[in-house]
């Protein structure tokens, strides 16, 4: 029976499904990541996880806060992450959100084209100050990961390709309100092999060696984030690999006298701390196989459905001989599937699962689709 650090008795008493935050885990990753970012500054990415208890505690060990929405920076503020620790990133700024990111005077602004260049130039200009802002640049440099999380080649939608980095070095001599203070890269997510960031850090060089702004100072390199974690093994390997993500960087990029190196960590985070808690409805016995239909939906856990993502699935109440399953949900669409083919303890009604490492891009992408209540959380002690 695989009951780990779970509070059984607890989860006997709540209604399913919850997600369940182990909070000391939270913590010794946090330690974790301070003890090995050296120089470096981490601004935490608030999509995956705005649950304000987690962000009461990242707060608190000085991370800033990478944010891709006005939502996401009120959301900031408001759980004390300081505005000059604030990055604001994103393909699709709105003028209320650049203008709410104006006033609260946030650390910068990473620019993913031409046109919302010009538009925040415009901005600033009527509220009569100055935004700072970094280029997002497409390195291509291929992540190996997922294409709906590759984001650094030239025919994704982020950034500006390196094509066209002449035409923004002209035009920022045209735009006023605009201080060009760094350069910003993010290739894409879910990255486990450290030869990809190798790869960018080479890339990182060659284009400061030669892309060049008269009288622009770049005082910051933004490496963005990306680094996995281990979905199989959540046991056994419940903290990135920091030390070697930070290693990697701090041995291949080539950071000038007056530069600091930013890196904007989410999944990493927090996804290990969270597991999403769920009960067997029925066990359904098909021709060939076998269902375990479970009280939590592709609409509690959207990464199945959207990615095929895999998440360890453990039976915490079941001492029975593993059988193979196939792990469904209650919602009415096809793709609300967690896994097919699953070996696990035998399952019967009313046995709690834990879906693990579903600390990041699990309870932020909740809704309430089929008219179904959103997933609560709880929490262990830290």
């Amino acid at each position: 029976m695989m009951t780990g650090e779970f509070p059984l008795d607890v989860f006997q008493t709540l209604r399913t499904p919850f997600y369940y935050y182990d909070l000391h885990l939270l913590d010794e990753t946090l330690r974790e990541i301070n003890a090995t970012k050296g120089d470096f500054v981490v601004h935490y990415a608030l999509k995956a996880n705005a649950n304000p208890r987690l962000l009461e505690t990242i707060v608190k060990s000085g991370f800033g806060a990478d944010c891709v929405s006005g939502g996401e920076i009120r959301t900031a503020r408001h759980a004390g992450f300081p505005a000059d620790k604030i990055v604001y990133a994103g393909v699709g700024k709105s003028d209320w959100e650049i203008e709410l990111a104006l006033n609260e005077n946030i650390f910068c602004f990473n620019v993913e084209s031409i046109p919302e260049l010009q538009v925040i130039d415009e901005l600033a200009r009527k509220l009569n100050t100055c935004a700072k802002v970094c280029l997002r640049i497409n390195p291509n440099v291929d992540a190996h990961t997922h294409h709906y999380i590759t984001t650094g080649l030239n025919e994704n939608k982020f950034g500006i390709p390196l094509a066209e980095l002449q035409d923004v070095s002209d035009i920022l001599k045209t735009l006023p309100n605009v201080e060009l203070i760094g350069l910003h890269f993010h290739i894409g997510s879910q990255i486990l092999d450290m030869t990809v960031f190798k790869n960018l850090a080479n890339r990182i060089n060659e284009i400061q060696t030669s892309f060049s702004i008269p009288n622009a100072q770049l005082s910051m390199l933004n490496c963005g984030g990306g680094l996995g974690i281990n979905y199989e093994h959540p046991n056994h390997m419940p903290i990135a690999d920091f030390k070697n993500y930070f290693e990697t960087f701090r041995k291949h990029l080539h950071v000038r006298g007056n530069q600091t190196v930013h890196f904007e960590l989410g999944r990493s985070v927090v996804g290990p701390c969270g597991s999403l808690i769920t009960r067997v409805l029925y066990v359904k016995k098909g021709l060939q196989k076998q269902f375990a239909i479970v009280d939590a939906g592709m609409s509690d856990l959207l990464r199945p459905a959207l990615y095929h993502a895999n998440h360890r699935i453990e039976n915490l109440t079941s001492d029975e001989p593993e059988e193979i399953y196939d792990v469904v949900g209650p919602i009415c669409e096809s793709a609300d599937v967690f896994s097919t083919e699953y070996q696990m303890s035998g399952a019967r009604r009313g046995d709690i699962m834990a879906l693990r490492s579903a600390g990041a891009y699990g309870e932020v992408m909740a809704s309430t689709y089929n008219e179904r209540e959103l997933p609560k959380s709880i929490f262990s002690a830290n």
